[in-house]
């Protein structure tokens, strides 16, 4: 995670980039919402899903998705003036959990994808970054069709710590998709000035 700093002549702060993981289980719209909301043409490393690939992979309700990440998505978007998020898009597959720790590094939080048709398959990606105290948000993917929750509703199914923002989104729209990397910011921001206080105490 890169912090601004104060110019030590004109007292400006320099421009703030913080890195934003996107997280959850095999399609659940991560690739979807890192593209949507990238200033940049995004980079993809997404591969035709194999027989061999299907044989592992649980493509239940996700049968006509042809493609899968196998390394990281990667794109950027300018939140503010002076302040960017670099977005790191995780593979979805067990197979490439190794990935993760690597992709973690010096990440201010994530985003956690939710689908409520395969809830469980978000779980992995809650317990990951609890367990190493990133703070996370948990988007949860309106897709076409599936039965709308209440963000209260998918908090308690999740069992989430008190204060884990939940965010209704569409992956596929811009401004959802930005309303939920500033809610992630906002969240993170608070962890991180509370934890600075009580270290100070």
């Amino acid at each position: 995670m890169v912090f601004g700093h104060s110019d030590a002549y004109g007292g400006e702060t320099a421009p703030l980039a913080l890195k934003i993981l996107v997280a959850g289980g095999f399609g659940v719209g991560k690739t979807t919402l890192v593209g949507a909301v990238s200033e940049i043409r995004p980079l993809r490393t997404e591969e035709l899903l194999s027989e061999a690939g299907r044989s592992v992979d649980d493509t239940g309700g996700v049968g006509r998705k042809a493609t899968t990440t196998v390394a990281m998505d990667f794109g950027r978007i300018t939140v503010r003036s002076g302040l960017s998020l670099y977005l790191f898009g995780t593979p979805g597959q067990d197979r490439f959990w190794f990935l993760w720790d690597e992709l973690a590094q010096g990440a201010l939080g994530a985003v956690v994808m939710a689908d409520t048709r395969r809830l469980a398959d978000c779980f992995p990606a809650v317990d990951y970054f609890e367990h190493r105290n990133i703070p996370f948000v948990v988007a949860v993917n309106c897709f076409p069709g599936a039965r709308t929750y209440e963000a209260e509703d998918v908090s308690h199914a999740l069992d989430l710590a008190g204060g884990t923002p939940v965010v209704l989104c569409d992956a596929r729209d811009r401004a959802s998709g930005k309303e939920v990397l500033t809610s992630l910011v906002e969240y993170a921001s608070r962890l991180h000035t509370a934890r600075l206080l009580n270290s100070v105490c």
